[in-house]
């Protein structure tokens, strides 16, 4: 009890800015007690805000406070220092449960400031004192505060773990080293921590060269955003201003058109209604002239009817009616069938055209400047696992170690019927489709041909030579002979010179459109390189002559 009662002594005549006695107390309007260089500096730093606070209460004062020494504090702190007591830590410098405790401290322990790897124990400001002042820790190795410290203790010697076996990748003690380790590449850890310390250093400048190109590339690739925001920008602003003057073309000859036909029209209205209105008024006179003739008709003296006979009018000249069908009469059926075949023209030519289009706008392609893979480390960072597919596997073939080796028997295998299996040819598919940058090697034995090929090539023609890898124009191979190579396209022959090698590597990049095919012994040696358009996801395809055999390898 005695105890708690200076323990709060300590804490009442503490400073709550440096955490130590105070040191010329002085107090502020508020109440609180500082030391009076403390409470100076807090408010040297908020002189510019022209506002001044207390640290605990957060009180402010408008004006400066003048600062008086506390004469009653200064001399109870006094009388405190003389029992030899120091103020008591805060509450923030003791260890919490995930802070590194002081192993010195028998009470409420503090937070250590450094572990020695050395004694194997964590030091508080207080106890760590020593290792500064005395000559006999100065070898000893402080380093921030740690809670494995025992984990640099051997657990079957109880010694500290100096030495590093290179053998087995592991810390020892010295006794390890010569027993359960004799004979064992060890050095000490301080050596050891040397060597890898120049790996680290390595690394460390390769990953900084790493981010460095990484960060130019991001600044191109910002660029390439911006360049390809302003030319699709320039494409579409472009496009309309064509569109709408072709609209407005379209508009004036739709116009035209219009007007034409109206004043067409018009004409031909006009020249009907002239014609009417000359037999309409020859019906009227012919009427006339026949009621003339009836009432004539109906006199009884002869003598007048032979006198008023001569008097009539001759009749005029009739409108033959004939010459109202001399053409047939067409009216405007020609223009709309004229009009209807531009549109059919026009729907041809742009129909032809948006596939062109269409293309160069799917052409576009920024990625395509990354650099190609140079060396067998680049190729296989672009590894893939392929199998082959026992569906499209030709009667003959035997696929084993998970469809990944297969071998050319002679003999029929029990494969049920399957409507994508070769019938003519001993060859077999992948079932996997190969898009973008991919990579594999095979193992072959015997003749084999290495090719790629879209998913729809034949399985069965009349001869079967239009199923072959290579002579068609959806497959692409390289025959791998016992002594020479020959590349097949289209059933075309390319001569291929190279070192002859087991082993085949495969590289293709389906957007950019190449297809390459390598030699591998101790160098990768390229045999054949393709710079095409593949307008379907590929497959890897294997043709095996009896006898032979070849094995998809595993790269990764």
């Amino acid at each position: 009890m005695v105890q708690k009662g200076v323990q709060l002594d300590r804490e009442t005549f503490s400073c709550s800015i440096c955490l130590d006695l105070l040191k010329d107390p002085v107090s502020v309007p508020c109440g609180h007690s500082y030391c009076m260089n403390c409470i100076k500096s807090h408010w040297d730093k908020e002189e510019e805000k022209k506002i001044y606070s207390c640290p605990q209460c957060r009180q402010t004062f408008p004006v400066r406070p003048v600062l008086l020494k506390n004469t009653m504090l200064a001399v109870l702190v006094e009388e405190l220092k003389k029992t030899g007591l120091q103020a008591a830590p805060a509450d923030h410098c003791y260890a919490g449960p995930e802070d590194v405790a002081c192993d010195v401290c028998t009470e409420r322990k503090l937070k250590a400031q450094k572990s020695c790897l050395h004694c194997l124990i964590s030091y508080c400001k207080k106890h760590l004192q020593p290792h500064y002042d005395s000559p006999a820790f100065e070898k000893h190795k402080l380093v921030e505060p740690s809670k494995k410290l025992q984990e640099n203790v051997c657990s079957r010697h109880d010694e500290v773990m100096k030495m590093f076996c290179r053998t087995d990748q592991q810390s020892v003690c010295y006794l390890c080293s010569v027993d359960e380790h004799k004979g064992h590449d060890t050095v000490s850890a301080a050596a050891e921590r040397t060597e890898k310390q120049r790996e680290l250093e390595v690394s460390r400048q390769n990953i900084q060269q790493r981010i460095q190109d990484r960060e130019k590339d991001v600044k191109l690739l910002q660029q390439e955003v911006e360049d390809i925001n302003v030319s699709a920008d320039k494409a579409v602003e472009g496009s309309e201003k064509i569109f709408t003057e072709m609209i407005r073309l379209m508009e004036k000859i739709r116009s035209d058109v219009k007007q034409q036909v109206r004043s067409q029209q018009q004409t031909e209205v006009s020249r009907v209604r002239e014609l009417q209105e000359k037999l309409e008024q020859e019906i009227t006179e012919l009427k006339r002239r026949d009621a003339e003739l009836e009432k004539l008709s109906h006199t009884q003296d002869h003598n007048q009817f032979l006198h008023d006979y001569p008097s009539l009018s001759p009749l005029c000249e009739s409108t033959h009616s004939s010459s109202i069908n001399i053409r047939p009469l067409r009216y405007f059926e020609d223009v709309t069938a004229a009009v209807s075949e531009v549109r059919d023209k026009l729907e041809d030519v742009l129909r032809e055209k948006w596939t062109n289009i269409s293309q160069r706008v799917t052409e576009v392609d920024v990625l395509l400047s990354e650099p190609q893979p140079k060396t067998r480390a680049d190729f296989l960072h672009y590894s893939c696992d392929i199998t082959l597919d026992p569906n499209t596997a030709h009667t003959e073939l035997l696929l084993s170690d998970g469809n990944r080796k297969v071998t050319n028997t002679g003999q029929q295998q029990s494969y049920s019927s399957h409507p994508d299996r070769f019938t003519d040819q001993c060859q077999v598919l992948s079932p996997e489709s190969l898009t973008g940058r991919c990579y594999w090697e095979l193992e072959r034995g015997g003749g084999v041909y290495v090719a790629v090929a879209y998913k729809n090539i034949s399985r069965r023609t009349g001869d079967g030579i239009e199923c072959v890898f290579g002579f068609n124009d959806k497959s692409w191979m390289l025959q791998c002979n016992n002594n020479s190579y020959n590349f097949w396209y289209n059933n075309v022959l390319t001569p291929v010179s190279g070192p002859q090698s087991s082993r085949v590597g495969v590289y293709l990049d389906h957007r950019a459109g190449i297809l390459s095919f390598y030699s591998i012994s101790e160098t990768m040696t390229l045999l054949h390189r393709v710079q095409t358009t593949f307008t379907q996801p590929l497959h890897a395809e294997l043709f095996i002559h009896p006898g032979s055999s070849a094995e998809l390898c595993k790269l990764k």
